[in-house]
């Protein structure tokens, strides 16, 4: 055992990280391999899957000689219509028809397409993160659960591209997120188990870096290769996930948990566990909290494609809006990386973390306001860069801040499995909830408006919260 390291107390858990190069090492590999996760949500869930989405969807709507329609001129027709600029004839106003029907449809069909498998893994990931905790291993408790996840999670993510249907895409895509989603919930759970606390902020704020850079990075490189060897880019992706695990794995070899002792496994307390952490005042109102804020942002964001072809004036095209849409992410990135890397250790020194999720939260809602009274391609820029901020700031302090709440720290796998679930709940509700309010409205305006108001709600759950600061 180096300097830089504390053997455990407890036989069979991990090893403690006072500083120095070994939690230098831990820091980077730990934000690489978050990175490497984000990438694939980044560059599926923001541009290849509603891509996907559309393509079988349009072949669905528009046959024969309506096949060759121009979405673009048939938006900006649209748009024109509805501002009494102009008036349709019969058959400009068959294909307005078709094209409500469509944009109904490709937003249900991407809303079933997310929502499904965001609700699979929910129930999974407090499951898998029970059993990472009893899990005796030469390679200790987490890491078996990391390489399955890398490996059988990246050969469900290929057999996506090859998806005829949104019913079989829907069903890949779940199988995909629910085995790779083991990645990050395990990966998360090194912290507690080899941070001390004095830095666990410090940890948050970095690997919340990995976390959204990671996304910006993918949803970019979605968009820029996309046009060039279309949907064969998420070869890139699976290669990128089993590549960032395993090195986090081999470089960051944890001790071996074979001498861990556990209790007899009983399925009734096993389920019943689940609820125990939601029983503690201050961990349910952090967990509704985020719940809120991540169904705002996710009812916000899950549609961007589509707003740029239909919702902002003047309508992009479809090649447009997929090099645009991963820009809306990535003009956040400088304030996201200030935020990121100031709150976390801004709250430890403080000593409070009430005060910044509140803020960001507060951001987060106002920033929905902006497309919402302006409906142009600067208005959504704008958005997201003050939404960048907000998430910045709470990404790592709610999550310091549920570690805070902990209400046992020995089943710290368990209780932040169920912390990862409001995040999950919060993106499997927004996209169905986005879905319905475009498919009641015929547009995408009333979206925003949900969002606002369930970012602002957010907010105010945090102030319920009494034993923390």
């Amino acid at each position: 055992m180096t300097i830089d390291q504390a053997s455990p107390v407890t036989p069979g858990t991990s090893m403690t990280y006072r500083g120095g190069r070994t939690f230098r090492r831990y820091l980077l590999w730990y934000t690489l391999a978050f990175a490497a996760i984000t990438a694939v949500w980044g560059g599926m869930l923001g541009v290849l899957l509603p891509n996907q989405v559309q393509m079988i969807e349009f072949a669905n709507w528009f046959t024969g000689a309506d096949a060759g329609v121009d979405l673009t001129a048939l938006n900006d027709l649209k748009a024109a219509v509805a501002a009494g600029t102009t008036t349709a004839t019969a058959e400009q106003q068959r294909l307005l028809d078709l094209l409500a029907g469509f944009d109904a449809a490709r937003a249900r069909a991407l809303a079933l397409v997310t929502s499904l498998a965001v609700v699979v893994t929910m129930l999974v990931q407090p499951v898998v993160g029970v059993l990472s905790d009893r899990t005796r291993s030469r390679f200790g408790r987490r890491a078996p659960w990391m390489m399955f996840g890398a490996i059988v999670g990246s050969g469900f993510l290929i057999a996506v591209r090859y998806a005829p249907t949104i019913a079989v895409l829907a069903l890949l895509w779940t199988c995909a997120q629910t085995v790779l989603n083991m990645i990050p919930g395990t990966l998360q759970t090194t912290v507690p188990d080899r941070v001390p606390e004095e830095k666990v902020g410090t940890t948050s704020g970095i690997g919340g870096l990995g976390n959204f850079a990671g996304g910006i990075v993918g949803g970019i490189g979605a968009g820029v290769l996309l046009p060039l060897i279309g949907l064969d880019v998420i070869y890139g992706y699976a290669v990128l996930v089993v590549a960032g695990v395993t090195g986090f794995v081999l470089l960051l070899r944890d001790r071996p948990s074979t001498d861990l002792v556990v209790p007899r496994h009983r399925w009734r307390p096993f389920f019943r566990g689940f609820l125990i952490p939601l029983r503690d005042h201050d961990f349910r109102w952090v967990w509704l909290a985020r719940i809120l804020l991540t169904f705002g942002y996710a009812a916000s964001t899950t549609f961007a494609l589509f707003m740029l072809q239909s919702y902002i004036t003047p309508a992009l095209s479809l090649t447009e809006a997929t090099r645009l849409t991963p820009l809306l992410t990535a003009v956040s990135l400088p304030g996201t990386i200030i935020a990121l890397l100031l709150a976390g250790r801004l709250s430890d020194r403080m000593g409070r973390r009430k005060p910044l999720v509140i803020a960001s939260s507060v951001l987060m809602a106002f920033s929905m306001l902006v497309p919402l009274l302006w409906p142009a391609l600067p208005a959504l820029f704008l958005q997201s860069i003050l939404a960048g901020i907000a998430f910045g700031i709470y990404l790592p302090v709610d999550q310091a801040l549920f570690i805070d709440v902990l209400p046992d720290k020995d089943a710290a796998g368990r209780d932040l499995g169920i912390a990862g679930l409001g995040s999950n709940l919060g993106q499997a509700l927004g996209p169905v909830l986005a879905g319905q309010v475009v498919a009641l409205t015929g547009g995408y305006r009333a979206v925003w408006a949900v969002a606002l108001v369930l970012s602002a709600i957010g907010a105010v759950a945090i102030l319920r919260v009494r034993n923390a600061r």
